[in-house]
């Protein structure tokens, strides 16, 4: 089944006693791209969560979103620094003494000067909260995949929808490619008959049938359409495929646009090459569905 590169997942749960929330979204990258957002202190969580995610996801731009909220059950320590309470005191002393105001401190007074206190909490097991973090990491990459598929399952059907609308286009270059032949051949012979009319001369058939068949191999588009069958059938068969395909149909592509160049290039009739400039319409719309495949 092929996934777009695009995506968003979400898992909001409480494990733990910690309410855990995990985003992930994407978008389309030649390669495989990561970003995450923890919450301070919770640097060890990114390369688990990028292992997590890659393997999961080959290609795209994704970016990961986790809060922690930290659980009301996490002792704390709450100690006073005694050094800068003193410096404190000491500084309003001063104050007093030189401008003549009352002292009237009190300890809610002073306990609102920056850094009197400083709260301890005990170290956090990095081990369980990785673990639980996963876990909701988890719930949130199955929506993601689920809606890369559903993209995905979109693109295809997009693709083999084009293909087919190409493959009839190739069904009527081959019907009007011989008959283009057989034109040229009528006005090569009016336009000799034009020509010789005036004079007593007979039209060398050999002559003509010479010229006629190097313009038949000039313009013969027998191989490219051939090959352009071949390179469909080998898109229909990638996109069955269970894995990561976004490159592979990609080179198709460009093999699909050449084919369809070299077709533009031999043939000299508008009918045709009006089709050839709808065929590569066609393709570069594929091409652009196939830049968000995986």
């Amino acid at each position: 089944m092929i996934k777009s590169m695009t995506g968003f997942g979400r898992c909001e749960t409480e494990i733990n006693g910690r309410e855990i929330t995990v985003e992930i979204k994407s978008v389309n990258h030649r390669f495989f791209e990561f970003s995450a957002r923890t919450p301070r202190g919770y640097n060890f969580l990114d390369d688990k969560l990028k292992s997590f995610v890659n393997s999961y996801v080959a290609r795209g731009k994704i970016d990961v979103f986790v809060s922690v909220s930290q659980s009301e059950q996490t002792p704390s320590e709450v100690t006073v620094n005694h050094q800068l309470v003193s410096g404190y005191l000491n500084a309003m002393k001063e104050i007093s003494g030189t401008y003549g105001i009352e002292n009237d401190v009190t300890v809610v007074s002073l306990a609102r000067f920056p850094d009197v206190f400083t709260v301890h909490k005990a170290p956090e097991d990095e081990e369980q909260i990785t673990a639980d973090v996963l876990t909701a990491a988890k719930q949130a990459i199955d929506s993601f995949i689920a809606m890369r598929e559903a993209e995905g399952e979109k693109l295809k059907a997009d693709i083999l929808s084009r293909a087919e609308v190409i493959l009839g286009i190739v069904e009527k270059i081959e019907e009007r490619s011989p008959q283009t032949v057989k034109e040229y051949e009528q006005r090569l012979l009016e336009r000799i008959r034009q020509t010789l009319e005036s004079f007593s001369v007979e039209i060398d058939e050999q002559r003509v049938l010479t010229e006629v068949a190097v313009f038949s191999d000039k313009v013969a588009v027998a191989e490219e359409t051939v090959r352009l069958r071949s390179h469909f059938d080998q898109l229909k068969k990638i996109l069955e495929l269970n894995e990561p395909v976004g490159r592979k149909i990609d080179f198709i592509i460009q093999e699909m646009n050449r084919e369809a160049n070299t077709i533009g290039s031999k043939v000299q009739d508008s009918t045709l090459a009006h089709m050839v400039v709808e065929i590569k319409g066609e393709i570069e719309k594929i091409r652009e569905q196939v830049q968000n495949i995986e």
